[in-house]
């Protein structure tokens, strides 16, 4: 038996290894008897982005769900985590299931768990479904007939990213981002946010918006490393205004400026605060990650907002948005919520925010950013992912606990936080942090400074104390 485990966001395995028709209908088995545990007549939400086999798999867990009564409202093809969540909430359902691996390598999938808030289920309920993953699932779901289910009506079709499309609609200054004169290009990373950004922006330039599951062998995570091709057309077009990239189930947000430069979620963060304050005049709480910048405290003291730093997993930002007055949830990984929408990251619904910020204001995004500038100093920002062995991981995080690293090559440690990670500043503005990853055999290391050589530095120091 495989044992099945939850990372920060979901399951994630790699297809036909541990990711089979078999183990996801043990995990539906569990979802199914815990949802029949807390209510008389439950409902889901159901859909699948555009990996491998994601409508397979949607399938088996539609069976699953319908062979112990649970009512399914099913998407039309592909859709993003976004939807689903946002689904959640209009069909009023106990639960939302989609089939996504989100940002990771092509050859995953993986099962995201949304709540009825539209947001990913607290940790602590999660864990209960997992306790709960029998060591095989009960096979009567494989004699499951759709559509006897579809004419009792426990089973529906649901356009959920007509839905969707409405809501943005509904919610956003379209008109004036098309008008404003200013020339925009998306990237999907042949996620599924293709579709939305295709209805709702027809003729801007677009890459990588067609079906492809395997990505091109690239994993779809918006980062610069893998957006090359798209930061190169941006420069070479010359015309493009920004740029904006989401990830696979297009959660994640991926920003470049007009000279083709990336713009790293921290800076989306702080522009996102600065425009909902000082030009949409809202108010309240802002929660991040503990992975994000130090500026981020310097944006909310200068607008008086309150601010809470949480462990890394937006499911932790989450539980914090839907029992308080929240501004703005957002994490380093490009997962950022506000105010307004669902309490989830969606990486279309920040890109449009910036561009109607953009076309409200007639301003460039360079010159928005040096509005931020101005108010919190300048700042860069990296990321270094180390692929190494489980034993070196495992060395170089028992170093951490045992306080064993004071310097990084010229870098003196002046104080560390542990809250997730362990993060080592040399003074206000400079730091490094360590941290394995949750869903992947990689281990973390972000570091910040005023510069760009300063940040380069401290990750090339930092590499090698850790793998001295």
């Amino acid at each position: 038996m495989t044992k099945i485990k939850f990372g920060t966001d979901g399951w994630r395995a790699i297809i036909a290894q541990d990711f089979t028709v078999d183990n996801v209908a043990r995990v539906t088995e569990a979802t199914a008897k815990w949802l029949l545990k807390q209510h008389k007549s439950p409902s889901v939400v159901l859909g699948h982005d555009c990996r491998f086999a994601g409508a397979l798999f949607a399938e088996t867990t539609a069976k699953v769900f319908l062979a112990h009564g649970v009512k399914v409202f099913m998407a039309e093809g592909f859709i993003s985590t976004p939807m689903i969540s946002l689904a959640c909430v209009q069909y009023k359902t106990n639960l939302g299931i989609i089939i996504t691996a989100s940002h990771n390598p092509p050859s995953y999938n993986g099962y995201k768990i949304k709540a009825h808030y539209g947001g990913p289920l607290g940790p602590e309920l999660v864990q209960e479904i997992e306790d709960m993953i029998p060591a095989q699932a009960n096979a009567s779901w494989q004699s499951v007939d759709l559509k006897e289910y579809r004419s009792k009506g426990l089973l529906e079709t649901a356009p959920m990213e007509d839905n969707y499309v409405k809501h943005v609609e509904k919610n956003f200054d379209l008109n004036a981002i098309r008008n404003s004169g200013l020339h925009f290009a998306y990237d999907a990373m042949y996620g599924a946010g293709q579709g939305v950004m295709k209805r709702l922006f027809p003729d801007i330039h677009k890459l990588h918006c067609d079906n492809n599951p395997g990505f091109h062998g690239q994993a779809p995570e918006p980062i610069h490393k893998n957006l090359k091709e798209f930061s190169d057309f941006i420069k070479q077009n010359g015309k493009i205004s920004c740029g904006l990239a989401t990830d696979g189930d297009a959660d994640r947000i991926g920003l470049y400026d007009a000279r083709g430069n990336f713009v790293d979620s921290h800076h989306i963060i702080l522009l996102l605060i600065h425009y909902l304050v000082k030009y949409k005049g809202m108010k309240g709480k802002v929660a991040v990650a503990f992975s994000t910048s130090v500026k981020i405290k310097n944006m909310c003291e200068h607008y008086g907002l309150d601010m809470e730093v949480l462990k890394i997993g937006f499911k932790y930002i989450c539980g914090v948005m839907v029992k308080e007055d929240v501004l703005l949830g957002g994490e380093e990984s490009g997962g950022i919520a506000i105010k307004g929408h669902i309490p989830e990251r969606d990486g279309i619904w920040m890109g449009l925010t910036i561009w109607e910020f953009m076309a409200k204001t007639g301003k460039s995004l360079e010159e928005l950013i040096q509005e931020v500038y101005a108010i919190t100093g300048t700042f860069y920002f990296d990321r270094n992912d180390l692929h190494i062995s489980e034993d070196v991981k495992a060395k170089v995080l028992s170093n951490c606990k045992g306080g064993a690293y004071k310097t990084f090559g010229k870098f003196k440690v002046s104080r560390t936080d542990d809250l997730d990670g362990y993060k080592y500043f040399f003074d206000e503005n400079s730091w490094v942090m360590i941290r394995a990853s949750g869903t992947e055999p990689v281990l973390r290391v972000y570091a910040e400074a005023p510069t760009k050589v300063q940040a380069d530095e401290i990750l090339t120091e930092a590499g090698k104390v850790l793998l001295s």
